[in-house]
């Protein structure tokens, strides 16, 4: 390329976040729990949502899409409403937060390690701050999506 060419500007990608696997505990009663491990994936066409896909043992996995900044927040108080809540444990227990998942055929509570969860979390502020999280977010596709409906097969 000769020095008179102009530079081609250089598209960059965004860089990718690495899934977090991690290991949580189940609590199916006050006394019972079960050890269950947990993929976070975060991506940044929808940086907004986290999806958490729950590895059983036996039968299927589960899959969530959970608000990043509902994460974020159930580190440190509590955080969300409705069907998914997530608060710290009590001082001088383990570092972890309880992430509870409700819908109307069931209830889970999780025990969830807060270190890496916070340090994954703030890898994906990094890549996209949360004041970003919107800008890329297609509105018109958004709403004629919204004002459609789901649309019918037949």
């Amino acid at each position: 390329m000769h020095s008179d060419q102009p530079q081609l500007p250089v598209c960059s990608v965004r860089e990718q976040v690495p899934s977090l696997c991690l290991e949580l505990v189940q609590m199916l009663d006050e006394f019972t729990r079960l050890p269950m491990r947990a993929t976070f994936r975060f991506d940044v066409a929808v940086p907004a949502v986290v999806t958490v896909e729950f590895l059983a043992e036996r039968g299927p996995s589960l899959v969530w899409r959970i608000g990043r900044e509902l994460l974020h927040g159930g580190l440190t108080s509590m955080s969300g409403n409705g069907e998914i809540r997530m608060w710290p444990t009590l001082p001088g227990e383990r570092p972890s937060s309880w992430l509870l998942l409700e819908s109307p055929e069931t209830e889970a509570l999780f025990e969830v390690p807060t270190a890496p969860l916070a340090e994954w979390l703030e890898a994906t502020y990094r890549v996209v701050p949360a004041e970003a999280e919107l800008d890329d977010l297609n509105w018109d596709g958004f709403l004629m999506d919204l004002l459609d409906g789901p649309t019918a097969s037949g």
